[in-house]
């Protein structure tokens, strides 16, 4: 047996924080707790999509693993997206990875919300770029610290957000970012996963709900969401679909995706803008659950991720598990992952959960 005993400090340390991750397999519980918004997993709605397609790629898009369907399906969300371009990447954290890795120079700056995803900051940190957070949704600390950039005729300056932020559901301010990037010449960056599917009349992403397209630099959209399936796109100029396929690490040195995965994809693309009831239902699961009242602080989100506070890990993981013993399945979120004394639930409604299973929910809670 190997000696790896220089491993159990730091997992120590987790257990004494009441924060040891561990696995856990579906137990068949109600489900308040994936991504599948829509229901496209939970309803099956992409079984058979994938035909008869290759299982692999046979290796990077830039050597074998290129093919027809590939490009065919970029064209095709490209024009969905009302973007001049997008490029395919495995993950939504590749898509991150690659792009803010990679664009950002050294000399630039790069000024990011302070609850950007850890796959954002990931990508920042491999930057060479010098790099600011600003007070989360806080349009003044955004400001101040574009005030403080010094730009020289070379340097850019690039502004990365989430349009629906993955542990509070709250949204962006969006025009407002748009505007202060243009006072200053900066260039936004939104990450629209939990937006995908969800956020507009067809699920296109909060971008195009509010026609600020052709103001954002690049646009990053995930797949294993409300889409029920794999991978992410970048959205964005042909320069920008050009330059990450010469510079985007995570692009260049991966194996692509495999046909039959794409097959999937351009499927979800065909079938979620339809899926019009299902978001209203949504909204109406939504609009319920803020209207509660709990015995715990909630915080205002008008998208399916909707946050209870429950301080301290112990706490939130003792109230997740009677939940639980009432069949409800709500994860709870801890400490470090979420700040000391912010621990909470993260309870995500879907298009398939009934009013019934919502009440249940908000009684357990009341």
């Amino acid at each position: 047996m190997y000696h790896d005993d220089f491993l159990q400090k730091k997992l120590e340390e987790r257990r004494a924080q009441n924060a040891f991750r561990q696995l856990r397999l579906p137990e068949g519980k109600t489900d308040f707790c994936s991504n599948d918004y829509l229901g496209m997993v939970y309803h099956d709605l992409l079984k058979g999509s994938e035909g008869n397609w290759p299982h692999g790629s046979s290796g990077s898009r830039l050597l074998a693993g290129n093919y027809a369907l590939a490009e065919t399906t970029e064209k095709e969300i490209a024009v969905f997206h009302e973007s001049e371009a997008a490029l395919l990447f495995n993950s939504g954290y590749d898509a991150n990875l690659g792009l803010l890795s990679c664009v950002p120079q050294r000399g630039d700056t790069i000024i990011y919300d302070s609850l950007a995803h850890a796959s954002i900051r990931d990508g920042i940190r491999l930057s060479f770029a010098q790099s600011f957070s600003f007070v989360h949704n806080d349009l003044d600390s955004l400001e101040k610290r574009l005030q403080q950039v010094v730009q020289s005729a070379e340097s850019q300056v690039f502004v990365v957000t989430e349009s629906v932020f993955s542990m509070d559901g709250d949204q962006c301010p969006l025009p407002e970012l748009v505007a202060l990037c243009e006072k200053y010449t900066a260039h936004l960056i939104v990450d629209e996963a939990h937006a995908t599917g969800v956020i507009g009349e067809k699920g296109e992403g909060l971008v195009q709900q509010l026609r600020l397209q052709q103001q954002v630099f690049a646009r990053v959209h995930t797949f294993g969401k409300a889409c029920g399936c794999h991978g992410a796109v970048v959205l964005g100029s042909v320069a920008l679909r050009d330059y990450l396929v010469n510079f985007a690490r995570s692009f260049i040195y991966s194996t692509s995706l495999p046909p039959q995965a794409v097959a999937v994809i351009r499927t979800s693309y065909r079938i979620f803008p339809g899926l019009i009831r299902e978001r209203a239902h949504l909204l109406r699961l939504v609009q319920r659950f803020q209207l509660a009242v709990l015995r715990y602080d909630k915080l205002i989100s008008h998208t399916p991720i909707q946050i209870v506070i429950v301080p301290g890990n112990e706490a939130v993981k003792e109230l997740a598990a009677q939940l639980r013993e009432h069949n409800l399945d709500v994860r709870p979120i801890l400490y470090p992952t979420v700040p000391k004394g912010k621990e909470r639930l993260r309870i995500v409604l879907h298009a398939f959960n009934t009013m019934g299973e919502l009440d249940q929910l908000i009684r357990l809670l009341r």
